[in-house]
């Protein structure tokens, strides 16, 4: 049966939105030395390229698992490639928070970018188009190529507009990167002789593997996506790039380059392989309880505000593998809501301490006591994405996180005990954090500070707008990934190592 839906719009809508980056980046290198010109026409770009990512939800079938939208051309007929995009329930989602993140990335580095502005804003674009591009293929080749191509634009946004260690933080980012992509590489190529010599991941999705050969290929394929989550042990390159990044940089690695690597797991570690998945999942839910608590009692000994939003997010990325390696819909699907709610309320955090570092040019936490005298709608605003952090009741945080400890409870009762005792540990260090922040003697640093401006406001109202919305009524988006995350546990269930396999020796492969 064809797993995909051809496109049924009159333009290739996701071309148009993986690509229109990529041509606002030309359209900014013929711009010379205007830098007003080359804000309002990076805006301008990212803007219509949301708007453009609209027309996915209104006319996205919910009522189906297969490819939408699709777009499928030979591009190497010689290796077998196609130029073969299209989008599920699952990605659908993260495409929409990659344009959307994308403008409040550009707004907020308005006035705190000074250098280099035009490069800064073309290599925001490409970022952008590379992230879009990685959710929508469905060509391993295409994907790949997505994949690394994310890197170039994001090292040097750390490594040229970063703080005074931007150099080790981008090197120790890259090269963390690097070590698991080459060996995802060999584990795709090792895929292509395998299966038939080709690289597209439908087809290659439907066949079985042996369960040595899953083995072997979940820890190629886990290497990339546990450093790009990032899982304990291998999150430490996080708070580093975190630190260092400017504002726009570190909402990009929180908001969107970090669900690369559990969207991974979701399309291709539990459908590719799913034998391995089940007989690792002790593991892996073992690994994501760790992160949850660890990370989040490294949170109540941290004084920088960016190192403490940074490991906050290891905590809560625990929180959507353990989702993942639960293998019950409650837990997937809450897992995948807490990848969009991370991305919006962590996101909102970075903003925030971007918009405070501004005014003081510090992210120590001591240096900030009684914001709140100063700037009461910035203490507003910071409060709501605070509550939304630690999970209140009516905030989105709350939903995801409950899906997710349901979900666990369901799989190892253990596993989910766990991971409620991480709930509590992040009201400890979020609310302690604020009661620093605002309630505390005014500080000489914060005197005379103004509120936010209106730019400041209007780049944080959307956000306030998602924590609510998703918080009341997460059928919005919970809606768009029943019919996917269901597909996705039978897929899991109904491969087993009893089914008929392709065995091969390497010499066959090789061949």
């Amino acid at each position: 049966m064809e797993q995909v839906i051809m496109n049924n719009l009159d333009y290739p809508i996701l071309s148009t939105i993986v690509f229109l980056p990529v041509f606002g980046t030309l359209l900014l290198l013929i711009i010379r030395s205007k830098e007003s010109l080359v804000k309002w026409t990076a805006l301008a770009v990212s803007i219509a390229t949301f708007i453009l990512s609209i027309p996915l939800f209104t006319n996205f079938d919910k009522s189906t698992h297969k490819m939408q939208f699709v777009e499928r051309h030979d591009w190497i007929p010689a290796w077998n490639i196609k130029y073969f995009l299209g989008v599920d329930g699952i990605s659908i989602l993260l495409v929409l928070l990659t344009t959307l993140s994308a403008i409040l990335c550009i707004l907020i580095s308005w006035h705190s970018i000074k250098v280099k502005v035009k490069e800064f804003y073309i290599a925001i674009l490409l970022t952008e188009g590379a992230i879009a591009g990685v959710f929508c293929s469905l060509d391993f080749f295409l994907f790949y190529i997505f994949w690394e191509a994310m890197l170039i634009p994001m090292y040097l946004i750390i490594g040229v507009w970063g703080g005074p260690n931007r150099i080790y933080a981008t090197i120790k980012f890259i090269l963390y990167t690097l070590v698991g992509s080459v060996l995802m590489l060999v584990g795709i190529i090792f895929l292509y002789f395998y299966a038939g010599r080709t690289f597209d991941i439908l087809e290659l999705m439907t066949k079985p593997y042996p369960y040595t050969v899953q083995l072997w290929l979940f820890w190629a394929f886990f290497a990339a996506f546990a450093v790009k989550v990032p899982m304990f042990p291998v999150h430490t390159w996080l708070p580093d790039a975190h630190t260092e990044a400017p504002t726009a940089g570190s909402v990009i690695l929180a908001a969107i380059l970090i669900k690369m690597g559990a969207y991974g797991f979701l399309r291709f570690s539990l459908p590719f392989f799913p034998d391995a998945s089940k007989a690792m999942t002790p593991f892996m839910l073992t690994l994501s309880v760790i992160a949850i608590i660890y990370a989040g009692i490294v949170c109540l000994a941290q004084t920088d505000l960016k190192r403490l939003i940074a490991y906050s997010s290891v905590s809560h990325m625990g929180f959507v593998t353990l989702g993942i390696f639960t293998l019950n819909s409650q837990g997937i699907e809450g897992g995948i809501l807490q990848m969009i709610n991370h991305g919006i309320v962590t996101g909102a955090l970075f903003l925030c301490v971007g918009i405070i570092y501004d005014r003081t040019h510090s992210r120590l936490i001591v240096d900030h006591g009684g914001l709140s005298t100063p700037m009461p709608v910035y203490a507003a605003f910071f409060m709501i994405f605070t509550l939304s952090s630690i999970g209140l009741p009516g905030t989105n945080g709350f939903i995801g996180e409950f899906l997710i400890i349901l979900g666990g409870l369901a799989a190892n009762k253990w596993a989910g005990v766990l991971a409620a005792t991480g709930v509590i540990i992040g009201a400890g260090y979020m609310l302690w954090l604020y009661q620093r922040l605002f309630f505390m003697r005014v500080h000489e640093k914060v005197v005379g500070l103004p509120d936010m401006d209106i730019r400041e406001i209007i780049t944080l109202a959307p956000l306030v707008i998602l924590v609510f919305w998703i918080g009341v009524y997460p059928n919005a988006l919970l809606s768009f990934m029943h019919s996917s995350v269901q597909h996705l546990i039978e897929q899991v269930n109904s491969k087993g190592v009893e089914g008929v396999q392709i065995v091969k020796t390497i010499n066959e492969v090789l061949r």
